[in-house]
C-alpha cells in the first residue's frame, strides 16, 4: 500500500518559499518560521502569493512533489507537478475513453450512483444519530426520493442526462443541509449552495474544502499516470483539472461534507472566522483557514475499511485508491470502475 505523505499547506499571506539543505524552509520577513523535510512531502499548496524559489521549484519536479497556487477562497489557480508518471499509452486509452461518449458512460454512471448514495448515507446517519433534534421526515422524503434518482441513473443513456438527474438528486440533498446544522445556525446558515462566489460561511467552507480535495485528487492521478485535466463528465477547459472534478464527485459527501458540518455542529469555526468582500462574496480568513487545514489533516489521517478492497486504509489514501482503481479499468484489469461507496 502506497504510505499516506503530506501535504504542506501555506495560508499565511506573507512568507516565502525557499531550500535549504534537504529542506524546505519557510521565511517571514528575515526570520525562517518553519523547515519542512522533502522525503514525505507529496504536494505544496499556496494560499500565498508570495511564492517560492526558482531553486525550491526545482528541487520539487525532481523530487516529483506537485505544486499548487490557490487563492484565498480556494479557487485553483495553476498547477505543476514535474515528469509525468505512467506510460504514454495508458493516457492514450484515457483520451479515447474521453472522446467517446458511449465509453465515458460507464463510467460517469458509477461516479454519480456513488456520488447520490453518499449522500443519501449522510441524511440516513442523521436521521439515526439525531432523531430528537432534526426534522426526521424532511430527511427521510429526501433519503426516498434520492433511492428513485439512483434508480434514473441506472438507466441513463447519455452523459447529459447523467448532468440533469445529479443536478436534480444536489437540489434534494441541499434542501436538507440546514436540517444538519445542529449549533451555530443563527450564524451558519446554509440556505442554497452557492459556489461563484460562495455567499454564506457555510458555503464558504464548503467551497475551500472542495478545491482542496480536487488538488488532492488531482496528485493522485498524475501519480497513477492519467491526466489530470481530461476528464469524462466535466468538459475540458484550459486549466481546469476536469478528471479530478469527476472524481470529487464521489468524495464531497463522505469526506467534505461531514467534515463541515462536524466544524459547524463542534463550535470549532465561528463566525469570527470569516470576512466578507464588496461583491457579497463570503471567505474564510488566516485564522479560519488554519483551523479548517488542520482539521481536514486529521481527517486524512482516520482509518476506514475500503468498502471494494476490504482493507483498512487512512482516508488521505482513498483518492489514491480509487485514482489506481480507474487506470486498472482503462487498462482492462478490471470489468468495471468500482466507485467509492461510503459505509
Amino acid at each position: 500500500m502506497k504510505q499516506l505523505l503530506n501535504t504542506l499547506y501555506i495560508t499565511k499571506p506573507d512568507v516565502y518559499l525557499a531550500t535549504q539543505g534537504e529542506n524546505i524552509v519557510i521565511r517571514q520577513a528575515d526570520s525562517i518560521v518553519a523547515r519542512c523535510p522533502f522525503h514525505n512531502l507529496q504536494d505544496i499548496v499556496l494560499f500565498s502569493y508570495l511564492g517560492m524559489s526558482p531553486k525550491l521549484l526545482e528541487r520539487c519536479v525532481k523530487y516529483g512533489i506537485g505544486i499548487a497556487y490557490l487563492s484565498p477562497n480556494g479557487r485553483l489557480i495553476a498547477r505543476m507537478q514535474g515528469k509525468s508518471k505512467g506510460n504514454i499509452l495508458l493516457r492514450r486509452i484515457q483520451y479515447r475513453v474521453a472522446d467517446n461518449e458511449d465509453a465515458s458512460l460507464a463510467i460517469v454512471k458509477n461516479i454519480i450512483l456513488a456520488k447520490i448514495y453518499n449522500e443519501k448515507w449522510t441524511l440516513e446517519r442523521y436521521i439515526r444519530q439525531y432523531k430528537q433534534r432534526i426534522d426526521t421526515i424532511n430527511l427521510e422524503n429526501a433519503s426516498h426520493n434520492m433511492s428513485e434518482m439512483m434508480t434514473k441513473v441506472r438507466n441513463a443513456e447519455s452523459v447529459d442526462m447523467l448532468r440533469g438527474f445529479e443536478g436534480s438528486a444536489q437540489v434534494i440533498y441541499f434542501s436538507c443541509f440546514d436540517d444538519m446544522i445542529l449549533n451555530q445556525k443563527k450564524d451558519f446558515e446554509f440556505g442554497i449552495r452557492s459556489r461563484r462566489p460562495p455567499l454564506n460561511r457555510v458555503n464558504a467552507v464548503l467551497s475551500f474544502l472542495y478545491a482542496v480535495l480536487s488538488n488532492d485528487i488531482a496528485s493522485c492521478l498524475e501519480t497513477v499516470g492519467l491526466d489530470a485535466y481530461a476528464g469524462f463528465m466535466h468538459t475540458d477547459r484550459p486549466g481546469r483539472v476536469s478528471l479530478a472534478l469527476d472524481l470529487v464527485e464521489e468524495f464531497r459527501a463522505a469526506i467534505v461534507d461531514r467534515l463541515v458540518l462536524s466544524l459547524v455542529n463542534k463550535r470549532i469555526i465561528a463566525a469570527g472566522d470569516f470576512e466578507s468582500e464588496t461583491n457579497g462574496s463570503v471567505l474564510l480568513n488566516d485564522d479560519g483557514r488554519r483551523k479548517v487545514i488542520s482539521k481536514w489533516q486529521e481527517r486524512k489521517k482516520e482509518e476506514i475499511t475500503h468498502p471494494y478492497l476490504n482493507e483498512k486504509m487512512p482516508w488521505g489514501l482513498v483518492p489514491f485508491v480509487q485514482a489506481n482503481l480507474l487506470a486498472r479499468y482503462l487498462r482492462n484489469d478490471i470489468d468495471a470502475y468500482p466507485p467509492f461507496f461510503w459505509k
